[in-house]
């Protein structure tokens, strides 16, 4: 089993990856089909389904698909010339993309919520159609977004292609028992297996240029969070919160007054500006979804800021290790609240940085896998109940708990030697296990918890 660094972080645009960027990417896949198609188009039809359809208001589900369906990808997404397509698409009810004819479209009528017909294969479904002249579909494709920005075909879901099908890797581990197996007989650490890994697909300086861009994509995530005020889209008018606390705690520093649990301030502050951005619909990068980008930002940010005798030289180990638990907990269960709840998502985020502060603070791979699983044991069974479908509440704070979280993992994972009674492989498949029996009110769906028991206006 390989899962790329940069599959398991992308640079993508708020607020979700599940909801935002796979629609958009499954609408860009959507474009492909046509173009290699030998009908003649003149039309499209969406329809969106499950979570996409019950929380996708929320989440910009309908303008990420309309966007996609113009040509947009979250990579290079443009937001002044997103607004002014969408305006020329509602007024006019056309779509004009490259290599393609101008086809029909009226958001209002060809984009439809079905909130009656789940899709089989996962929570987040969606069916993209193309219609002739006459208005009769001819080309039909479903999509299903399976978290992180990951989008399969209904027959790619089918056939199990959400694994790895390339040339073999030095080390292919599929578990953490594997891993650790791994390590010890080749005498590498976490980062060292998962860097040949990525070596022999891409080489070194794509590795090199590649991860540096990430931290900087990151980075810069979190000072425009420090730096911005206001209130956020989506009408629960919810305010931003992380500049306030920042400029709060840059006050008080020298003063010899602040009690020690303030650094829990500090973590926080920095994926709440991770957070807000995203809510904003703001460049984000997956780690290893958008309503989970902060907590590894965060955690990384606090050892290069905060930690005695941290180096700069440690980022690409950091985002190594993290990338080579999040593959497992991704291979093994889900990194999708859709499908198992907010344990998913920000609990695999605090397992991912726990293992990889843990990693650069000189953990063996043994208190790596230690810390990644007491990060997320104590995640289990977090439900995903956005309040109104928005990627706010409880989603902004809950990224300054997992980065708290992920640095105490780390720390008690590091004041012992490694051994531990719940193996990583079983705490991911309790995950697993847990998420297949939570309701679907606690799934994503805005259905239950927190989104009923809030006033949302």
């Amino acid at each position: 089993m390989f899962l790329s660094v940069f599959e398991m972080f992308k640079v993508g645009i708020g607020p979700s990856s599940s909801h935002t960027m796979g629609p958009m990417v499954a609408a860009a896949r959507f474009l492909d089909m046509m173009r290699a198609s030998p009908f003649q188009f003149t039309g499209l039809r969406a329809s969106l389904h499950g979570s996409l359809a019950f929380t996708g208001v929320g989440h910009a589900t309908d303008r990420a698909t309309v966007l996609g369906l113009a040509g947009f990808t979250p990579e290079d997404y443009d937001a002044a010339r997103a607004e002014k397509t969408l305006k020329g698409i509602e007024e006019a009810h056309v779509i004009t993309v490259d290599g393609l004819p101008p086809l029909r479209f009226n958001p209002k009528t060809d984009l439809v919520f079905d909130y009656d017909t789940p899709l089989t294969g996962h929570a987040n479904g969606m069916t993209l159609m193309a219609t002739d002249a006459q208005g009769d579909v001819t080309l039909r494709q479903v999509f299903y977004s399976i978290g992180g920005g990951f989008v399969l075909t209904e027959a790619e879901l089918a056939a199990g292609k959400n694994t790895d099908e390339g040339a073999p890797v030095p080390y292919p581990f599929k578990s953490a028992a594997e891993m650790l197996e791994m390590a010890q007989a080749s005498g590498k650490n976490i980062a060292q297996m998962k860097r040949a890994n990525e070596e022999s697909r891409g080489g070194a300086a794509q590795l090199r240029s590649g991860t540096a861009r990430l931290w900087q994509v990151m980075n810069d995530c979190i000072n425009r969070g420090l730096e911005t005020d206001g209130t956020l889209p989506g009408g629960l008018n919810v305010k931003r919160r992380a500049k306030g606390i920042y400029d709060a705690l840059l006050a008080e520093r020298g003063l010899n007054q602040s009690a020690p649990h303030t650094i829990n301030d500090w973590m926080s502050v920095y994926a709440m500006a991770v957070n807000e951005e995203n809510a904003a619909g703001g460049q984000v990068v997956t780690a290893p979804t958008n309503g989970a980008a902060g907590v590894m930002p965060a955690t990384l940010r606090y050892y290069l800021d905060h930690v005695p005798g941290a180096s700069e030289s440690h980022i690409e180990d950091f985002l190594l290790t993290a990338a080579a638990i999040g593959g497992l907990v991704k291979f093994n269960a889900s990194i999708s609240g859709a499908e198992a709840g907010c344990q998913a998502e920000v609990g695999s985020a605090a397992a991912m940085s726990a293992g990889a502060l843990c990693a650069v603070m000189g953990g063996t791979p043994q208190q790596v896998e230690n810390a990644a699983e007491i990060a997320l044991e104590h995640h289990l069974g977090m439900t995903c109940d956005p309040v109104r479908g928005l990627v706010q509440v409880p989603c902004i704070e809950r990224n300054g708990l997992g980065a708290i979280k992920a640095v105490s993992a780390a720390s008690l994972a590091l004041r012992g030697d490694g051994t531990h009674l719940v193996p990583l492989d079983a705490c991911i498949e309790t995950m697993r296990q847990t998420g297949a029996d939570m309701s679907e009110k606690y799934k994503e769906t805005s259905l239950g918890g927190l989104a009923v028991n809030v006033p949302n206006c």
